[in-house]
């Protein structure tokens, strides 16, 4: 059975995960949904973040989990996210702040074939 990854990751977030993995141990990540860090996704130690029962898993980078709250998820259900990194400071409380670059969420829409293969795992006939 065909699968689609609600998020990825382009090599240079790949390169910068491994980094991060290197000095700090498993990772995982939230994608802010705004207020003082904007909406980027932010890195931690695995078990530094608090998830919540309204947080909901999109899936793994680097075998890092990804999560993003239900009320954003909402929003963003139709598309799947890229994770990449660009020059400049992010969240004040992401690991790869002192890096000077900072991750960033692209998106693209699911085609119609990807919608339905979403749609058959969450509703299985």
């Amino acid at each position: 059975m065909k699968t689609v990854n609600k998020v990825v990751a382009t090599e240079k977030a790949l390169e910068l995960i491994q980094r991060l993995q290197e000095k700090y141990g498993p990772l995982m990540f939230h994608q802010s949904g705004g207020c003082c860090d904007g909406s980027s996704p932010m890195c931690y130690p695995r078990g530094e973040f608090m998830i919540g029962e309204q947080d909901v898993l999109l899936g793994e980078i680097a075998e890092c989990p990804f999560y993003m709250s239900a009320a954003q998820y909402e929003y963003w259900k139709h598309t799947q996210l890229i994770i990449d990194v660009v020059p400049g400071r992010g969240g004040m409380f992401s690991l790869e702040g002192p890096e000077g670059v900072r991750f960033l969420t692209r998106s693209r829409l699911f085609t119609d074939e990807e919608r339905e293969i979403i749609n058959c795992h969450i509703n299985p006939q």
